[in-house]
C-alpha cells in the first residue's frame, strides 16, 4: 500500500502526522482513498481577507492539499511528484464556519496527472472549484521530496 495513503490513514484515525501547514491552519482529512480526499477546516475570523470574508488563499491552499494528497496516494512507492499548475475558481463567499474539499485524481498517465476539487460550506453549497495538473518524478528527481 501507498505510504502517503497508510499515513494520511493513519492521522484519519489518531489525528496525529498532520503536515505543518495542515496544523497552522487546521486543515484536517477525514476521508483518505486512493485517489479520492476528503479534508474539512473550520473557518474563523483569522482567516478572513481585508474585506471581512474567508482569504481566497486559504481556500486556495485547502484545495491544493486535497488535490496533492488524492494524486500522491496514487503512486509507486519510488515515486514523487510536483504540481505544475492551479487553478481555482470562487464561486461565493465565506465568512466563518466548516468547509470541505473533495479532491479526486480524474486522470493519471506516465508522467501528467489531472486533478479536480470541490470545496463545499456546511450546506453543502459550492463555494470553489478546482484543478490541478501534476507531473510524477522519478529517479534522482523524487530523491528528497
Amino acid at each position: 500500500m501507498n505510504e502517503l495513503l497508510i499515513r494520511y490513514r493513519k492521522t484519519v484515525t489518531d489525528g496525529k502526522e498532520a503536515s505543518p501547514v495542515e496544523q497552522l491552519l487546521g486543515i484536517k482529512p477525514v476521508t483518505i482513498d486512493p485517489g479520492q480526499v476528503l479534508f474539512e477546516m473550520e473557518t474563523t475570523e483569522s482567516h478572513s481577507n481585508p474585506q471581512g470574508t474567508l482569504n481566497g488563499g486559504i481556500t486556495s491552499t485547502l484545495a491544493d492539499i486535497a488535490m496533492g494528497v488524492a494524486f500522491g496516494t496514487t503512486l509507486q512507492p519510488e515515486e514523487s511528484f510536483t504540481t505544475i499548475e492551479l487553478k481555482i475558481n470562487f464561486l461565493k463567499p465565506i465568512w466563518s464556519g466548516l468547509i470541505r474539499a473533495e479532491a479526486k485524481v480524474m486522470k493519471k498517465e506516465q508522467i501528467i496527472g489531472f486533478i479536480e476539487c470541490s470545496v463545499f460550506d456546511e450546506k453543502q453549497s459550492l463555494v470553489a472549484f478546482a484543478t490541478s495538473t501534476c507531473m510524477i518524478l522519478r529517479g534522482d528527481k523524487a530523491k528528497g521530496r
